[in-house]
C-alpha cells in the first residue's frame, strides 16, 4: 500500500491488487456448461430459461413470462417529450457511495459552482445558451433542482446525466415541492416500481428540461452543521 496522505491528496490515485490465477480462469456457470445434469442452475428446470411459467402464472400485465418491450412511463418517444424533451439518466457516482461522503472535502473535486454536476450535450447546451460552469435549473412537473452545468460531447442530443445521491437542499425547508439548491435527482424521478413483480427503481425513466438560472444562485446549505451543533 502507498503512503496514505499521498494517496488521499491525489484524486487520481489508485491501488492495484494482484489478480490470482483462479480469478483469471473463472468462468460464470462453468460447472453447468461442463455437466448440466449434475450442476443444474437454480431455475425450476435447472436450465437457462427464456420463458418462465412461474412468472407468467402470476398474471401481471407489466411483467410477462418472457422478455418483452413495454412502453416506459416516460421516454423520448412519448407525447410528454414535447414538453420535457430531455431524458435524464441518474447513474451511481464514482466518488461516493450513493449519498455517503457527499458532505466531505472531496466534494470540491467534482462539484461545479458548488453543486452536483449535470452533464448536457453540446447541441442541447448551445440551443439553451448554457456553458460549462453555469448554474442551471433542471425541472419537470414533479420538482426542480439547481445543478452545475458540464457541457460535453460524450452525450447524445436529448440526454442529460445527473448522478444519484446528491443531498437534498430545499430552498424552503418544510414546504412540499421546494426547489433543491444542490442537485438532488430524486425531486425529478418517478416514485414507482419497475413492475408489480420487481418493484425495482426506475430512476432512469425520467423526462426533464433544463434552463440557465436567471439572477443570483441561492447559497448551498445542505452541508452546514445544524444550529447549536
Amino acid at each position: 500500500m502507498p503512503d496514505f496522505d499521498e494517496f488521499w491528496s491525489n484524486p487520481t490515485s489508485y491501488v492495484e491488487f494482484p489478480t490470482t490465477d483462479e480469478a483469471i480462469q473463472y468462468t460464470r456457470h462453468g460447472e453447468f456448461r461442463e455437466d448440466p445434469l449434475l450442476e443444474p442452475l437454480g431455475t425450476p428446470s435447472g436450465l437457462i430459461e427464456i420463458y418462465s411459467k412461474t412468472v407468467a402464472d402470476m398474471g401481471y400485465d407489466d411483467c410477462k413470462g418472457h422478455a418483452t418491450w413495454i412502453e416506459p412511463a416516460e421516454w423520448l418517444g412519448s407525447e410528454k417529450a414535447k414538453q420535457y424533451p430531455l431524458h435524464m439518466l441518474s447513474p451511481h457516482p464514482v466518488e461516493r457511495i450513493h449519498s455517503q461522503t457527499n458532505n466531505i472535502s472531496t466534494r470540491d473535486n467534482y462539484t461545479i459552482a458548488g453543486r452536483e454536476p449535470v452533464w448536457i450535450s453540446e447541441e442541447d447546451a448551445s440551443s439553451r445558451g448554457i456553458k460549462t460552469g453555469d448554474v442551471v435549473r433542471v425541472f419537470n412537473e414533479r420538482g426542480e433542482t439547481l445543478a452545475g452545468a458540464y457541457v460535453t460531447g460524450d452525450l447524445r442530443k436529448g440526454v442529460i446525466r445527473l448522478r444519484e445521491g446528491g443531498w437534498y437542499d430545499p430552498e424552503e425547508p418544510g414546504k412540499i415541492g421546494s426547489r433543491c439548491k444542490y442537485g438532488h435527482a430524486n425531486v425529478l424521478t418517478i416514485d414507482k416500481g419497475a413492475s408489480k413483480l420487481s418493484q425495482a427503481t426506475i430512476a432512469n425513466t425520467c423526462l426533464v428540461d433544463i434552463a440557465k438560472l436567471e439572477g443570483d444562485a441561492p447559497t448551498v446549505t445542505a452541508f452546514d452543521a445544524p444550529k447549536g451543533a
